[in-house]
């Protein structure tokens, strides 16, 4: 059906509120085309939207089919899924709560065990609760860092894991086979399914599992001062106990503490964005703090600021927070004989590919994976289950990671207290976090690796990406600011091309495409899963900090001028 006929369709329909009528007739144009045009899809962190009316939003009906399309999958997979059950989580978003208990309803008219919380927890927490209960899958609703019109639905399998795309492929085909989401009714069962809501047994093994990852617990804490922030979201709770009971000096920003569906206290929740940092600054410099953390709002990422030698508290990168976390965590592991003598790092092929070459340092196998933790999940699980490597680190350029893997998804609790950690242990040797970075520049490389985001809403946004990749993948792009194209990793059509002529990908397919410039920099461009938008990764290479400072935005400009970005 075309955007109208949706439109119209949801208009005449009686399962339709009328308060639900009223805010579509209130629509522009623009809205309509958004709300309507295509069913809400499946991206690499599940479904995600805005909340409203239409087959592209996150509502009561998208939710129910989206439900009833996961509990068949299971049904299908598990003969003893109704007796495993499914745990649900949820994080502070509207609706959040309202959508869980829709879920769990759906699912026991079905016949299917549902565990739930009490209230909101991160998303690590429900993938280590799958694991924990035994489940045959999960559900989180979170939007994660989206902006506070979003919602999401994340589904995971048995092993806490995300879904991979052969999975996730076996769930959208019976999803299609469902009626559309206004015609569907709920298949019942003569037994319904117990709704269970979970002990604090859940919540007590995870922190102690948290608490354990700790390398040096004795280091002393007296009068190192951390700022931390949940963003209004899902993580205060636990965060709050593990600095507790580890020791640690933590001050709350208590205008961000409260789990507020309108972020009234920040003006973004994304660890991503500076605007994040204003508050927990300005928190750090009254109380003079050494180290601020925060965690995005369903607690599966972290960023960090950091009391330079300036003075000044400055900001990291997901890719350079996360080398120096790789640097400590390694590095010490190493000198206590708890480095694995046939260990595995992982990351993705838009990391920066410095946390890889500290890996390599340390002896470790790299595996480099699609944009999406649950290839990482699944890795983990995969070599568990077939003597492969043992796990030592996994992470995004997102500001996601895993360090021990009791969850199987980034995970913001096990990283904040590692992060407090790694800081400490440097601020007792006297240095400031950007003078170990500059080190650890010395030694494997000066890197810049910089992301940009550009919107693209609505059917035509959608039909403009499509037409980037197009050019980016069909090599009309020869040079980037007078830097030839040396290679273009398509990974749209799993091959690599350079002059050498072309050679495969061994990786699924995915709608990304890198190009490798002369110089040795690279441009990764892939449409976000999740957002109607297309992000731009630039890895820059040089000789010192000061002569790659400004080429990621250089070359961005003249990238966008190319493929008529304005």
């Amino acid at each position: 059906m075309n955007t109208q006929q949706n439109f119209s369709r949801w208009l005449e329909s009686p399962k339709v509120s009328p308060a639900m009528k009223e805010e579509m007739r209130k629509m522009s144009p623009q809205e309509v085309d958004e709300s309507f045009f295509k069913n809400i899809e499946f991206g690499t962190a599940g479904m995600r939207g805005i909340l409203g009316p239409g087959t592209n939003r996150m509502n009561f009906f998208t939710i129910q089919r989206a439900a009833v399309g996961f509990a068949l999958y299971l049904f299908e997979t598990f003969p003893k899924a109704k007796e495993l059950g499914v745990v649900i989580s949820h994080d502070n978003r509207r609706m959040s709560r309202e959508f869980t208990m829709q879920i769990a309803d759906i699912f026991s008219k079905m016949g299917l065990k549902s565990y739930i919380f009490d209230a909101l927890r991160p998303t690590p927490e429900l993938s280590f609760a799958v694991r924990y209960k035994k489940a045959c899958g999960g559900i989180m609703i979170t939007a994660s860092h989206n902006p506070k019109e979003y919602n999401g639905f994340k589904v995971y399998d048995q092993h806490g894991c995300q879904l991979v795309p052969a999975k996730i492929a076996k769930l959208i085909a019976i999803i299609d086979r469902l009626p559309d989401e206004l015609s569907l009714e709920i298949p019942p069962s003569l037994n319904r399914g117990e709704i269970i809501v979970l002990d604090s047994d859940v919540d007590e093994e995870y922190i102690r599992l948290v608490k354990e990852i700790q390398l040096n617990p004795a280091l002393p804490k007296r009068g190192f001062k951390i700022v931390y922030t949940p963003n209004h979201g899902t993580s205060y709770v636990n965060a709050m106990r593990v600095f507790k009971d580890c020791g640690y000096e933590v001050y709350p920003v208590l205008s961000q503490v409260d789990p507020d569906p309108d972020f009234k206290g920040t003006l973004s929740p994304n660890p991503e964005e500076k605007n994040a940092y204003i508050e927990p600054i300005k928190l750090a410099q009254e109380i003079g703090a050494h180290f601020i953390v925060m965690t995005d709002p369903d607690g599966d990422r972290v960023g960090v600021s950091y009391l330079a030698q300036s003075g000044e508290y400055e900001l990291f990168t997901g890719n350079q927070s996360a080398a120096l976390l790789i640097d400590y965590l390694l590095g010490e592991r190493k000198k206590k004989g708890l480095l694995a003598k046939n260990g595995v790092f992982y990351d993705t092929i838009v990391t920066s590919d410095l946390g890889r070459t500290i890996a390599k340092s340390y002896g470790l196998k790299v595996e480099t994976f699609l944009t999406g933790f649950k290839f990482i999940g699944d890795r983990i699980q995969y070599y568990l289950e077939h003597g492969g490597p043992t796990f030592e680190f996994g992470y995004e350029e997102s500001y996601g990671c895993l360090i021990a893997p009791f969850a199987r998804d980034k995970d913001g609790i096990q990283a904040i207290l590692m992060y407090c950690e790694m800081a400490l242990f440097h601020h007792l040797r006297g240095k400031t976090l950007d003078v170990v970075y500059d080190e650890l520049q010395q030694k494997y490389g000066y890197r810049l690796d910089l992301s940009y985001s550009v919107e693209f809403k609505g059917s035509a946004g959608m039909q403009k990406m499509r037409d980037i990749m197009t050019r980016l993948s069909n090599r009309q792009i020869k040079e980037v600011l007078g830097q030839r194209v040396v290679e273009i990793r398509d990974y749209i059509n799993s091959v690599t091309r350079s002059e050498k002529g072309e050679a495969p990908i061994d990786l699924p397919k995915a709608d990304v495409v890198i190009l490798l410039l002369e110089d040795g920099s690279t441009i990764s461009v892939r449409p976000s899963g999740t957002e109607p938008k297309c992000k731009f990764y630039f890895g820059i290479k040089g000789t010192n900090a000061a002569a790659i400072e400004n080429r990621p935005k250089v070359l961005f400009a003249d990238l966008k001028r190319q493929l008529g970005i304005v």
